[in-house]
């Protein structure tokens, strides 16, 4: 079957993408060269009839009986994702979390190369973070243009969050990761894509808390059938 033209991929199968791809980097370790939509589904945790239709978006169909080539559909994924080369970025705020990130060795796995962290504390400009020098703030827009950089990660406290991302947006950065627990403002044209850590422990908590209520509905339950039966 003849590939079909690609359309834009919506949110929630972009979202999937990158998961899909850490997974085929797993089985191409091991040594596999062909997987089906449900094998990719199970090792995914999602349904097999949402792993075809994401890949769908990609023009990418598989051979009945045989699947998909494990190698071609990665550099599918990476082609889509804009990962098959190097993308320059930027930190802004050498705190705590900006010095993690920037020790993280998965950006340059994954293509993500850092250029430049910028932090407004004398204290910290000039120190050295993931092999880079700190700079100050004011310095962003020339390293953005010399470099090249459209994609910028914030770890800044919340009170100046919304400064250091006026300063990206204006030294050109078009994408922005944000670390910051608050809402941002952009231009139209910019995105934004916040990463809410709290967040996502109350989620776990959440499911927890479930754990924690059934386990005491259990436990009530068998209270009382015990007292029944006295």
């Amino acid at each position: 079957m003849p590939n079909s033209p690609r359309r834009k991929i919506p949110e929630a199968a972009l979202i999937r993408l990158p998961m899909y791809l850490r997974l085929l980097g797993e089985v191409t370790a091991q040594g596999v060269t062909h997987i089906s939509s449900d094998q990719l589904a199970e090792l995914a945790a999602v349904n097999a009839a949402k792993v075809r239709k994401d890949l769908s978006y990609l023009g990418s169909y598989g051979v009945r009986g045989v699947g998909y080539e494990v190698a071609f559909l990665a550099y599918q994924i990476q082609r889509e994702l804009g990962v098959n080369h190097e993308w320059p970025i930027v930190i802004v705020g050498a705190g705590n979390l900006g010095q993690a990130l920037a020790n993280y060795g998965g950006f340059v796995e994954r293509g993500f190369g850092l250029v430049g962290v910028f932090d407004t504390d004398p204290s910290k400009i000039g120190t050295q973070v993931g092999g880079i020098c700190v700079q100050h703030l004011d310095e962003l827009s020339e390293v953005v243009q010399t470099r090249g950089v459209s994609i910028g990660v914030l770890a800044t406290p919340a009170a100046t969050a919304q400064e250091a991302v006026n300063r990206l947006v204006r030294a050109g950065v078009g994408s922005i990761l944000n670390f910051v627990p608050i809402v941002l403002s952009v231009p139209r044209g910019v995105h934004i894509s916040k990463v809410d850590l709290a967040g996502e422990l109350q989620i776990l908590s959440y499911y927890e808390q479930q754990k924690v209520n059934s386990l005491s509905h259990i436990q009530g339950t068998t209270t009382s059938s015990r007292a029944v039966s006295a």
